[in-house]
């Protein structure tokens, strides 16, 4: 049950086999049962879900039902979902409970999905390791000293420990992929403007994209079924006929080209991620696939422009934050002014003051043109070498990280370091294209490695084949560490 993919679930759902009450339940108790340990969860509402599961049984047995009707979805703290607490893992919106329904949590509702519960994540999803959290660190399933990735390491984690069967992820940097690759299990951040961002609390608005996690890629695809469309309240959500992305799963890799970056197997990387990574593609040679070797010139230079470009955002976009309309505010104060610097003092934690500083300063006068429009200039950049690297291959992969999981508090002392965990996937957001992680192996510990996959503009289904058809020939997805 637990083990069970989301069509292997759908299916039992369809013949009676199980209840989505029962199913639920079972989900529930096992939550209840484990996160004391792993602190995947900020949020469970049992009322809430049960009701979801009476509705959804009621559409199964009046034959409305849809591919994920009765099946439970974790979802992470970034998405507003009425009636539930929505704290972004912040004590500034700790007493937060949303009004409205984010976007992606209505096409779930309208798909039948259950909500089983609100992930934990790094404040404000500001963090590479889920230990910025005001609800505390997570802990990853594979060896609970080390940690599970971020931001959605509270969603990457309660998959893998089977906790949920999938869960939602957003992705400003590697936030979706990095907790994947190092909890073992599969994610994709879709092409920007594909999911929609209304009610998903904003970091930064021109890199934060929302995407599933879940045990394989047949039920990513599953999944952007449901999440993928447009949203008129989103500016940059984008209009598209729809798609279903699971048409291309079957397809054979025959004279498929994969580009391998120079610049992503230079110094850097482990050795056993270097070799589970050779493995995997010795697997997709046999698949009918062939290797080239790209330039990416300037993918080096992705994470100081990350780094200029996600904190000016986040120091415009948290300036809400002030205690005034909703979420914390300061109990004593002397004016109105003080009453802001106390609010946001208190309220946020050291990571999202540290970006919020270095945001202001690149933003500010005589230090914009110096900062901020370089770094939009090299963000076009990269943007171009991806688009003449895709003139040679179909695809590009990598490493999704240079190492397995660190330890917990080993590089929480050491921002630039931890800034560095996102060293291969952050190009995808400044770019916008598609990318995901699928588990390929065991490294150091035995703690999970994961292969990277980018694709250009719209091309999920190709991207999802290709991985799929991997999982076809080898059984790392199968692996659980419980």
């Amino acid at each position: 049950m637990f083990n069970a993919s989301l069509k292997q679930l759908s299916i039992q759902l369809a013949e009676k086999e199980i209840s989505s009450t029962e199913l639920t339940t079972q989900f529930l108790q096992r939550i209840k049962q484990h996160n004391p340990e792993y602190n995947a969860f900020i949020t469970v509402n049992e009322e809430i879900s049960l009701a979801q599961a009476k509705a959804a049984d009621k559409m199964i047995a009046t034959g409305q039902a849809g591919p994920l009707t009765g099946i439970p979805i974790a979802q992470k703290d970034i998405f507003c979902a009425k009636g539930w607490l929505t704290t972004c893992g912040s004590k500034m919106l700790s007493n937060f409970v949303s009004p409205y329904d984010a976007g992606v949590i209505e096409r779930f509702n309208q798909a039948g999905a259950i909500n089983i519960g609100k992930t934990n994540m790094d404040e404000f999803a500001m963090g590479s390791s889920n230990e910025t959290s005001y609800y505390g660190i997570v802990k990853n399933p594979w060896d609970i000293a080390a940690v599970p990735g971020g931001s959605s390491g509270g969603a990457a984690c309660a998959v893998a420990a089977r906790l949920a069967p999938a869960a939602t992820g957003t992705d400003t940097g590697g936030s979706i992929r990095q907790p994947a690759a190092l909890c073992g299990i599969c994610g994709i951040k879709p092409t920007y403007g594909l999911v929609s961002r209304y009610g998903m609390i904003a970091f930064a608005s021109s890199l934060d994209q929302g995407g599933p996690m879940a045990k394989t890629a047949e039920d990513l695809a599953l999944l952007l079924n449901v999440m993928i469309g447009f949203d008129p309240r989103d500016s940059t959500s984008l209009q598209r006929d729809a798609e279903n992305y699971a048409r291309d799963l079957q397809k054979p890799l025959a004279g498929l080209r994969i580009g391998l970056p120079k610049e992503y197997f230079a110094e850097g990387m482990s050795h056993d991620v270097a070799s589970a990574i050779e493995k995997a593609l010795v697997e997709y040679r046999k698949l009918g696939a062939q290797t080239v070797e790209v330039s990416l010139p300037n993918a080096p230079l992705s994470i100081p422009v990350y780094y200029v470009l996600a904190p000016a955002e986040a120091s415009s976009n948290l300036s809400r934050f002030d205690g005034v309309r909703y979420g914390y505010r300061a109990p004593s104060y002397s004016d109105l002014a003080d009453m802001y610097r106390k609010t946001r003092a208190q309220g946020f934690g050291a990571e999202v003051k540290r970006r919020i500083l270095i945001g202001t300063y690149v933003l500010s006068h005589g230090y914009y043109d110096a900062y901020y429009i370089k770094a939009q200039k090299l963000r076009r950049l990269i943007a171009q070498d991806f688009t003449e690297a895709y003139k040679q291959c179909d695809i590009i992969m990598g490493p999704t990280t240079p190492t397995v999981a660190f330890n917990l508090g080993e590089k929480s002392g050491d921002p630039i370091q931890m800034y560095l965990s996102d060293i291969y996937t952050s190009a995808a957001n400044l770019t916008g294209m598609p990318a995901m992680s699928i588990p390929i192996g065991f490294g150091d510990k035995n703690r999970p490695i994961g292969l990277h996959i980018i694709g250009n503009y719209f091309k999920e289904a190709q991207m999802l084949n290709i991985a799929h058809q991997y999982q076809l020939v080898t059984d790392w997805h199968l692996k659980s560490p419980v």
